[in-house]
């Protein structure tokens, strides 16, 4: 299967435009060692071809300024640095977006040297895979040859290309690979990254000089992970003629464009989410007490518990001592109100437990208000009802099904006996159980023509020197070939010929993964999740797919289920706490840019006019000296 791409959509369009406009009417890049090849002149140096040097900053502010008016974004005064943000809700096709503009500046103003930042492994490989797949589209559109790699520190003869050649060059780096600068050593060669280094390979010069001297567009993906004073020291170093931030969820003085979630949800360009909540009702607000270590010495034990407000509650590990209040350390929780007052501690080796006023003892195999075995295997079961519904409903159009389970523990999945051999976990057993249960019990489920069940789910999960897999962090050197196979496997997880539907990860698919047709997505973490819902959410919002990988636009197909084991309640205020810090919006909120484009007629038989920011700020004043809007 090949997913095809609609190279007409309005809103991708737009967000297109707002970049290319920012070069509108700018001056040719005044340099004497440069050869004029379109809008402006490119540089020919002894390092090679690159973009126009610098830009008029005049004349970018006011483009700039142009660009936000039209899009309804509050205006710039002063612009800094030219970095730029494009926000774009997840699964609208943010990469496709910035892939496009690339020969849309290219097509326009000759721009050739791209480099795209990324904060971590999977963004990456999910990154690489769009450029593969989507290869053909842009050849058919613009019919240019261009070149992509990965920045390799073994394979620095890549650096000179990329500089040397007079075509469209992309290099894709992480972020990690040239964040720390070389120290001052005897050598020169004991610290520091190899892109800082001297190498006689590259005529006595260092990777980074390559690559200043091209000027290159960078473009940022995820800007929000790469804030910090170091990521951006070592992206200024890259010299980019300006760089372009695209994400969901990041705030930017300098925004060009903006795709929020209410406006994807509105346009339907995405999943509409519904939650099906598995949990205990007397347990909802229970409290939660872990044991984590005990230290004899100090004579305190460390627990974790639920701290923090009620709207933002939060996981926090303290330490404790003998007569200690939880209510206290919580940041005042109702939950620990009653009877968490520590009254005896135990440090002796496998008679380690923490004893509350209340009665309750927890010890490191028996924590309080941990997610039991008893909800987890309710989060399946309904998990598979949901997949077996969609199913009987949705093959017939082509459709394939996927659902996502995300694990804390791999062990829960996958274990190994002492001859390394592979054994289900818990969760694998009890998932193949509740499939056949409910196969038996409904005969509608039994019509679905499934292969046997062990081809039908799988595990995606970094793996071990010893080919085990296990738990790891997803941004080790151990995650490149989990996130290679997901990523190559995606196509084929679309089609109907392939068995498999039911995903387990660990931490392989949190971000740069999504697949179209993930239509459920469960929870499966022994405690509730800390991890941002958007980003768990994020990945199955995409719109579904059919056999030929044409998009499904009918919004009675594109319904993603979250099975939570949370209330929904809880559940839906913290996701639309996280849209409003990550999106910068407040709902209930009316803009002071809201009024921008409105079109009015002054007067009988005149032309109808714009009303731009100036006007809408003017409007909204009115409003609220009116007592129409309230002013904070």
């Amino acid at each position: 299967m090949r997913l095809r791409f609609d190279p007409s959509l309005p809103y991708q369009h737009d967000a297109i435009q707002a970049v290319t406009d920012l070069f509108t009417g700018l001056p040719l890049a005044d340099t004497p060692l440069s050869i004029s090849t379109t809008a402006f002149d490119h540089q020919f140096t002894e390092f090679g071809v690159g973009n126009p040097s610098a830009l008029d900053g005049e004349q970018l502010l006011q483009n700039l300024r142009t660009i936000q008016d039209r899009n309804e974004i509050p205006k710039t005064f002063t612009l800094g640095e030219p970095r730029f943000a494009i926000e774009m809700e997840t699964g609208t096709g943010k990469t496709y977006v910035y892939l496009r503009t690339m020969f849309e500046l290219n097509r326009l103003y000759g721009l050739k040297k791209f480099v795209i930042v990324v904060p971590s492994i999977p963004i990456r490989e999910g990154v690489l895979h769009s450029i593969e797949t989507m290869r053909e589209h842009f050849r058919g559109i613009y019919n240019v040859p261009f070149e992509h790699f990965v920045y390799d520190s073994s394979r620095l003869t890549q650096i000179r290309s990329f500089a040397m050649a007079n075509s469209i060059q992309i290099m894709v780096i992480n972020i990690q690979a040239f964040i720390r600068d070389i120290e001052a050593t005897d050598s020169g060669r004991g610290a520091g990254n190899v892109i800082y280094r001297e190498f006689d390979k590259l005529n006595g010069m260092k990777p980074i000089d390559y690559l200043r001297q091209t000027n290159p567009i960078v473009i940022v993906d995820e800007p929000q992970r790469v804030q910090a004073a170091k990521s951006q020291q070592a992206i200024a170093r890259l010299n980019p003629l300006v760089t372009l931030e695209y994400s969901a969820t990041f705030e930017s003085p300098n925004k060009i464009y903006r795709l929020g979630p209410i406006e994807a949800y509105e346009q339907k360009l995405v999943k509409q989410i519904e939650v099906a909540s598995v949990v205990q009702e007397e347990d909802a607000n229970s409290a939660y007490v872990k044991f984590i270590q005990a230290d004899i010495d100090g004579k305190r034990t460390q627990v974790e518990i639920t701290a923090g407000g009620v709207t933002d509650p939060k996981r926090k590990k303290i330490w404790i001592k003998q007569n200690d209040d939880l209510e206290q350390k919580s940041d005042r929780r109702p939950e620990y109100q009653h009877g968490f007052r520590v009254i005896s501690l135990g440090w002796e080796p496998g008679n380690e437990y923490v004893e509350f006023s209340g009665g309750l003892r927890v010890t490191p195999d028996a924590a309080l208000g941990e997610l039991n075995d008893a909800i987890m295997k309710a989060q399946i079961e309904t998990t598979i009802r949901q997949h077996f519904e969609r199913e009987l409903s949705l093959t017939e159009q082509g459709i394939k099904v996927l659902s996502l389970f995300f694990i804390d523990q791999v062990a829960n999945y996958r274990q190994y006996d002492e001859h390394g051999a592979q054994l289900p976990g818990k969760i694998a057993r009890w998932f193949e159980e509740i499939y056949a249960d409910l196969r038996r019990r409904y005969d509608r489920y039994g019509t679905l023509d499934h292969p046997p069940v062990a081809s039908l789910h799988d595990g995606y999960f970094s793996i071990d020197s010893q080919k085990r897999a296990k738990d790891t962090t997803g941004k080790t050197k151990e995650d490149d070939e989990t996130y290679h196979l997901i990523m190559q496997a995606k196509e084929r997880l679309l089609s109907l010929n392939e068995p498999l539907r039911f995903i387990f990860s660990h931490s392989a698919l949190r971000e740069g993964w999504d697949n179209p047709n993930v239509f459920q997505i469960c929870t499966l973490n022994e405690t509730r999740s800390i991890d941002k819902k958007r980003q768990e959410i994020g990945r199955g919002l995409r719109l579904a797919v059919n056999q030929q990988g044409e998009r499904i636009h009918d919004p009675n197909v594109n319904r993603l289920t979250v099975v939570a084991n949370e209330s929904y309640r809880e559940f839906a205020e913290t996701l639309q706490r996280e849209y409003e810090e990550d999106a910068g919006i407040r709902f209930g909120e009316v803009p002071v840019t809201a009024f921008n484009n409105v079109t009015v007629v002054k007067e009988e038989g005149g032309a109808p006019e714009e009303i731009h920011q100036s006007g809408s700020e003017t409007i909204f004043r009115h409003l609220v000296h009116e007592g129409y809007l309230n002013f904070h």
